[in-house]
């Protein structure tokens, strides 16, 4: 699903009185508080969806696979997504098509 698909899913549930200009507004609005809120390492809860956390990596100490020789990778802060159980009750009960 791409984000022009997440705003025709809107402007469809909304109805007529909404254009699809106001949803992908709404839907852009939601989706950089959400990246703000990351940035500032702020975690965001939806209740019945999930939460988004930033989580801090430690440094640590890898190697290249080019050469084998060991290269320190810095800390870091990675964004991470943790379902909520009704979604993943919802994921759960859907057969995978292929």
């Amino acid at each position: 699903m791409t984000k022009a698909d997440l705003v025709q899913r809107v402007a469809d549930t909304i109805g007529p009185g909404v254009t699809k200009r106001d949803c992908a507004v709404v839907v852009d609005a939601f989706l950089n508080a959400v990246k703000d809120a990351m940035a500032e390492h702020q975690n965001i809860e939806i209740r019945g969806f999930g939460t988004f956390k930033v989580r801090e990596r430690k440094s640590r100490l890898a190697r290249n696979p080019r050469t084998g020789d060991p290269v320190e990778v810095p800390p870091r802060a990675v964004p991470v997504f943790k379902p909520s159980k009704e979604l993943r009750a919802i994921v759960e009960e859907r057969p995978l098509e292929v």
